[in-house]
């Protein structure tokens, strides 16, 4: 049976593409099949494959994919690097999915500074430094575009200290540059959230933003490592988006090799087909998660892959929990819906639901007000107590689940984590006390 690739209308932030397609259309891979409505914050969507159209509607494109598939594509016209990012349907790929055209459009005056977010924060992704490990001149490349069209006096590409390999290939490429305005690297410790991108500013330019602020206001703009290796494939190559890197991990069948790394695999693709990739699923496993094991979402077979996918995850069948429950949600993993979720798989009544006090409510989402510094969990934790929790499950970052540590066990409070059967399906560390010292 031939292949079904769906691309949804809405694959970011900002208002879903037209179509500019119908049913019964034969399209080529690269061939624009959705466009951003006239003046809305939005981007282009591409055929990543070449096929038929088999269906049209208000959210979705689906194309029945050619037995026969070329890794060739249409190319994009035009010559002005700004013009060809927005072209391309270039969103931030690190998950949030902003238009990077939009990021790009306002060059800095004097000054500023372009950082390259390479953190790959979220455990088990690792999508990221494979490629910066084997291409670390298409990261400078693309690094190099954003400050040339930004005007930016400097780039940074921030990344964590034990990505020793990655680190060593980027100060050799680096020592190998000829000329241009200066690029440095700034070798982060390896904690969660890291990756969070006012961490990130924190980090480089030692500021700390407002909840509320963007990294414009330290004069910086901030990418993601395959954004901005894919600005150097639409500026150099003239490539629109319509690959993307993933990992793909967790309970899959008959293979060894629990966390796997696939490169350019097509967006639209479902699930179900990306993890045949990788050996197919193994005969039981909990839930299906796409995204990382902090912020990934629960999904299907059926979904498509999407500009913002980074991992797939089979996750552990879910432990039987306690009757009752409390909900520890911190800004930086799941968030309430999600926690919730969890809690019922695990067969648990919720009794309670207490915040971090550092996450901040912005446009009904919830921001920490400082990344990964934890300001103590103890009153959280005693009010689950008191509302009658037997356990509680928590989504807290590093240093959070650290204070819940220092103080759950002498509560007789169990402690579940909301990334635990995702990184169990993997054989990983669980995130509770951190005892070592973080580099």
């Amino acid at each position: 049976m031939k292949k079904q690739f769906q691309f949804p209308l809405k694959q970011g932030i900002g208002a879903p593409a037209v179509p500019s397609v119908v049913k019964g259309d034969d399209v080529v891979r690269g061939q624009l099949i959705a466009y951003p409505e006239e003046g809305k914050l939005g981007t282009a969507i591409y055929a990543s494959v070449s096929g038929t159209v088999t269906e049209v509607t208000d959210t979705a494109i689906t194309v029945e994919a050619a037995e026969k598939q070329e890794k060739t594509y249409v190319p994009l016209q035009g010559d002005d690097p700004l013009d060809l990012i927005k072209k391309s349907g270039l969103v931030g790929l690190g998950g949030a999915g902003f238009p990077v055209y939009a990021k790009l459009a306002k060059p800095f005056a004097e000054g500023g500074t372009v950082i390259v977010n390479a953190a790959e924060c979220e455990p088990i992704l690792s999508h990221n430094i494979d490629a910066i490990e084997h291409h670390p001149e298409d990261l400078i490349r693309g690094l190099t575009i954003e400050m040339e069209v930004t005007n930016a006096a400097e780039g940074v590409i921030a990344i964590k200290k034990k990505h020793e390999k990655a680190v060593k290939v980027l100060q050799e490429a680096l020592e190998e540059r000829n000329g241009g305005k200066p690029i440095r690297l700034h070798l982060l410790r390896d904690m969660y959230p890291m990756g969070e991108e006012r961490a990130i500013v924190r980090e480089v330019l030692g500021q700390l933003l407002p909840v509320t602020a963007l990294p414009l206001e330290a004069g910086a703009i901030v990418s993601n490592a395959e954004t901005v290796m894919r600005v150097h494939e639409a500026v150099d190559l003239k490539k629109p988006l319509i690959d993307k890197d993933l990992t793909i991990a967790g309970k899959l069948a008959g293979n060894e090799n629990l966390i796997q790394i696939f490169h350019d695999v097509p967006i639209g693709m479902q699930a179900g087909d990306a993890f045949e990739m990788a050996g197919g699923l193994a005969d039981s496993y909990g839930e299906l998660i796409m995204g990382g094991p902090f912020t990934g979402k629960r999904t299907e077979r059926t979904a498509p892959i999407v500009k913002t996918t980074g991992g797939l995850i089979a996750a552990e069948c879910f432990p039987k929990g306690p009757e009752k429950i409390g909900l520890l949600v911190c800004a930086c993993g799941a968030d309430e819906a999600r926690m919730r979720q969890i809690a019922e798989s695990m067969g648990s009544e919720v009794v309670g639901v207490q915040f971090c006090r550092q996450a901040k409510e912005v446009k009904n989402a919830r921001k920490c007000e400082n990344p990964g510094k934890c300001p103590g969990q103890v009153a959280k934790v005693l009010a689950l107590k008191k509302a009658g929790a037997q356990a509680i499950l928590i989504g807290n970052c590093t240093d959070c689940s650290n204070t819940v540590m220092s103080c759950a066990p002498q509560l007789s409070l169990p402690v579940y984590h909301s990334t635990d059967c995702a990184l169990r399906a993997v054989n990983h560390k669980l995130v509770r006390r951190i005892h070592e010292h973080i580099e």
